[in-house]
């Protein structure tokens, strides 16, 4: 009898009075004690209103109903379908949308329907994996702006490779503390890609100069990566930059002239397939015939896998107290050779040299920094 004279009384009332009448009809069904039938028969009358031509009506009925956890699914999910006023109302607030419905939502809705979901107060990891699998740039940058919302590290690896080139979302994962290594990497390659391709630089700087700058700057970013990397992440930033072919003899050599031994450890497990507490006994105690071994089983040549051999006992001495100063100065005193024919391990001292270079650079500006305050 209610349902019916509420019926009779919608169709001629204006649609003022129908706002007010579906608001106050969603505020009884939370907040008062009716009985079972009121309870029925209130839900019916909701039920109808979801179809009322005015989008007044069902907005303030979606205002009744948002926050609580008292109302059935059957209304909150139309409502979460409807014009964006009225969805944004209950995706962004209601409690009865569970992950299933917004995973739903994204993969059937539209881009206002992904901001949506993207913005509520917190979006588990399964909801973010479902809009950044179809989302566009904007719902991932509100996604990513939302410090509470979490994220898987393969939904990191997806964003990155999907929108990457945009500053704005690149900037947003860089400044995550949960970013994996080879995500990081991921989008440095970028930025030195894109810097590189601009006209102004190539044109001022030259495109053969340009490339080992390019190559130099990514190879001591990835190394900085790897220094501030959590351990666990290590293997999976060398298995990227072994699939982009990245683990050069110049890369490794560099890798131990920084003193990443750690890094080189978990390279040549990659590489070699030996297990990692062999790797480590070797480079950390190994004879000179044991450590070259493991180097050439990597892939090494044998007539650079000498220096590598070196470095790393140059290391050793570092790490007891028996040896001091730059692994590439003194590896080039080693081996530096004027003269002669060019060989692979001439390439390879080359480089070192130029990293000598800039360690002696870079010791003399901190030097001239530490006199002027002294001063």
């Amino acid at each position: 009898m209610i349902v019916q004279a509420f019926l009779r009384w919608s169709e001629t009332a204006r649609v003022a009075e129908r706002a007010k009448a579906a608001n106050a009809l969603g505020r009884a069904y939370i907040r008062s004690s009716m009985g079972e039938e009121e309870r029925r028969a209130a839900l019916m009358a909701m039920t109808y209103l979801l179809d009322d031509p005015s989008p007044k009506v069902r907005l303030a009925l979606a205002e009744a109903l948002a926050t609580s956890d008292l109302v059935p699914r059957s209304l909150i999910l139309p409502l979460a379908e409807d014009q964006p006023e009225i969805a944004a109302t209950v995706i962004t607030q209601s409690p009865v949308i569970t992950d299933d419905d917004f995973v739903d939502l994204a993969a059937r809705g539209d881009s206002v329907r992904r901001s949506l979901i993207a913005s509520r107060a917190e979006v588990s990891a399964i909801v973010s994996a479902a809009i950044a699998a179809v989302g566009d740039e904007p719902e991932i940058v509100l996604l990513l702006e939302n410090p509470d919302n979490r994220f898987a590290a393969a939904t990191l690896r997806d964003i990155a490779r999907r929108h990457g080139a945009n500053a704005e979302v690149r900037s947003l994962l860089m400044e995550r503390p949960d970013l994996p290594a080879d995500v990081r990497h991921m989008l440095m390659q970028q930025v030195t890609e894109a810097l590189s391709a601009l006209d102004f630089v190539r044109a001022t700087v030259g495109e053969r100069r340009m490339a080992r700058i390019a190559r130099e700057a990514s190879e001591a970013g990835t190394l900085t990566i790897a220094g501030h990397a959590d351990e666990r992440d290590i293997p999976a930033l060398v298995e990227h930059l072994r699939i982009g072919c990245r683990l050069t003899p110049a890369f490794l050599m560099h890798a131990l002239c920084a003193g990443r031994i750690d890094f080189i450890a978990c390279v040549l497990v990659n590489l070699t397939g030996v297990e990692e507490r062999r790797v480590r006994s070797v480079l950390s105690t190994g004879r000179m015939h044991a450590v070259r071994a493991l180097f050439e089983a990597a892939g090494l040549g044998r007539d650079i896998s000498v220096v590598f051999v070196e470095a790393v006992f140059l290391l050793r001495s570092q790490a007891t107290g028996k040896g001091a100063g730059s692994v590439a100065a003194a590896l080039l005193r080693t081996f530096r050779k004027p003269g002669g024919d060019r060989t692979p391990a001439t390439d390879l001292i080359e480089m070192v040299e130029r990293l000598a270079i800039s360690e002696q650079r870079m010791e003399a500006r901190s030097y001239a920094i530490q006199a002027v305050v002294a001063a």
